[in-house]
């Protein structure tokens, strides 16, 4: 659970940053977003698979990508998703110094036209964190799938959804090739789930 559902100690880290849309348990929504694309092996498809099922995501792109595939960031507009700056080379900020970091995400801004911003692994410097809320909005989750994980199986996958889903969950998966073995069997199932359990979904606005 400590990965799947940031506990409130590890939230407090990041002061400032959202976890978790506000909740109404009467209009229950959810937030699927999706991390470290765009790639020719995946986004398209699960563009297609989006578009099938009617919902709209959020993309948190690393700039190398949409430097090396141009078109797939149109591609993700031009569908009606969200798009969101995920650093350049997909950077840790806890093992880097805070220059090097805003260096590589003003990088990946000249590619990425948006002030919605997701730190690669969740953790970031405080001053890190205090030099990007001044320019983004910080976007963070309320449920990591694990998608990534090849010790876990779609099954697996599927069951974080259904564990740990709530309203105003801002849920995380990954069009990667290490997701991709797991994620076109676990999403849309998990997309039917929240659609039976009575979910909408929504997009992150910017600021």
């Amino acid at each position: 659970m400590l990965i799947e559902r940031p506990p409130q100690w590890v939230r407090r880290l990041s002061p400032g940053a959202l976890f978790r849309m506000p909740a109404n348990e009467r209009e229950k929504c959810v937030y699927l977003t999706f991390d470290d694309g765009p790639i020719p092996e995946v986004t398209p498809r699960l563009l297609d698979l989006l578009d099938r099922h009617g919902v709209k995501a959020t993309f948190f792109m690393v700039g190398d990508n949409v430097r090396k595939y141009p078109h797939l960031y149109q591609e993700v507009l031009k569908h009606g998703h969200r798009v969101g700056n995920h650093t350049m080379h997909h950077l840790q900020g806890l093992r880097n110094d805070t220059e090097t970091y805003i260096a590589d995400v003003k990088e990946a801004a000249g590619y990425i036209k948006s002030d919605l911003f997701r730190p690669p692994h969740g953790f970031l410097k405080r001053k890190q964190l205090r030099k990007l809320l001044g320019e983004y909005r910080m976007v963070m989750y309320d449920l990591v799938t694990r998608d990534y994980s090849k010790r876990l199986s779609a099954d697996d996958v599927f069951g974080n959804v259904k564990r740990y889903s709530r309203p105003g969950s801002i849920i995380v998966f990954h069009d990667s090739l290490k997701s991709e073995p797991r994620l076109f069997d676990a999403l849309p199932r998990s997309i039917e789930w929240l659609k039976e359990q009575g979910y909408s979904f929504g997009v992150i606005s910017e600021k």
